[in-house]
């Protein structure tokens, strides 16, 4: 069977490492090089087989039909422009091509890769960008509220999500030593500062609430990976079973799971799934929905999501080499 060859540049991150061992599995891609500036000339055990890292100038981008990029955000852009140039697809992880982004792309235009709700414009891309994982996490549950004109206008959807320490990239950091951040559970970005917000709040007009806004507080978790987002969001009125909404507008996804009691990270963690509750909440004068999202960050956060949108540009099954 003839594999397709890919190339991951940023491959020590990660997510560019999480990327190389699904690439590894997959029954119908096969990895050409993997790129790591400061690890070049290393050899890493990935999934049951050894790579040697490259530097990223020294990267054969022309022996790639398909190629990752998982560099840093502002210096994606680059390379990006380098890989399709010969003739390569790119999907990139950074936040460079997202909308909001106000990183200088060339003039390459790339649709935006939430695979469940823009589908239909990657099949045909060049390049995808690939979304981050709060906003994943996040654009997933609000979405069908937004389509369908549930929220009330002008209403602020309030988000509290947390993320494990894998979230906050490879490169060491004192904050995050595991003495820093064990036994602790911290905000950050405090004042709806975080660099998804753009993103979101762009994703979220495209969906329906152009005069609605999100107040996004993150917070770091003592574990490795996972995200789980708790969002209150004032709709027009309760229906009898309002969970029936998410399950007709994902019905047939496979990696949307609709479930009626709220997800822990351990539904999730090494799963390319984002799992949703949806609760009417009590006590409240305006009817509010309490969702809860559970992702894992370098999954459906990230490199999972990015092989799922590789699959999609090659005419392969989604589910292909990624676990359920």
């Amino acid at each position: 069977m003839h594999k397709v060859p890919v190339g991951v540049l940023g491959a020590s991150g990660y997510a560019g490492r999480e990327l190389c061992r699904l690439v590894a599995e997959h029954p119908a891609l096969e990895l050409s090089f993997a790129s790591a500036n400061e690890q070049r000339g290393q050899r890493v055990r990935i999934g049951a087989s050894e790579v040697t890292f490259v530097a990223t100038e020294d990267a054969p981008l022309n022996k790639a039909e398909v190629v990752f990029t998982a560099l840093p955000h502002g210096a994606s852009a680059k390379w990006v422009g380098n890989a399709r140039a010969t003739g390569a697809r790119v999907v990139d992880l950074s936040s460079d091509f997202r909308p909001g982004s106000d990183a200088r792309t060339n003039g390459i235009q790339a649709p935006y890769g939430l695979t469940e709700l823009m589908r239909a414009k990657i099949p045909a891309a060049q390049v995808v960008a690939n979304p981050g994982c709060y906003a994943t996490a996040i654009l997933v549950a609000i979405a069908p509220l937004l389509k369908e004109g549930w929220i009330v206008p002008g209403a602020t959807i309030n988000v509290s999500a947390a993320s494990g320490v894998t979230g906050a990239g490879y490169s060491v950091r004192q904050d995050l030593l595991f003495a820093e951040v064990a036994e602790d559970f911290r905000a950050y970005s405090v004042g709806n500062q975080h660099r998804h917000i753009a993103e979101m709040r762009a994703v979220a007009k495209e969906l329906g609430g152009r005069d609605n806004d999100i107040l996004f507080t993150p917070h770091l978790l003592p574990v490795a990976r996972g995200i789980l987002a708790t969002i209150a969001v004032p709709v027009r009125e309760y229906l009898h079973d309002p969970s029936a909404l998410w399950r007709d507008f994902y019905s047939g996804e496979p990696f949307i799971e609709i479930a009626a009691d709220p997800p822990s990270l351990r539904d999730v963690v090494r799963r390319n799934v984002v799992r949703l509750s949806i609760a009417k909440a009590a006590n409240v004068r305006q009817p509010t929905l309490v969702l809860i999202s559970a992702i894992d960050n370098l999954m459906k956060g990230a490199a999972g999501q990015a092989l799922q949108n590789a699959n999609v540009l090659l005419g392969l099954s989604e589910q292909t080499g990624l676990p359920a």
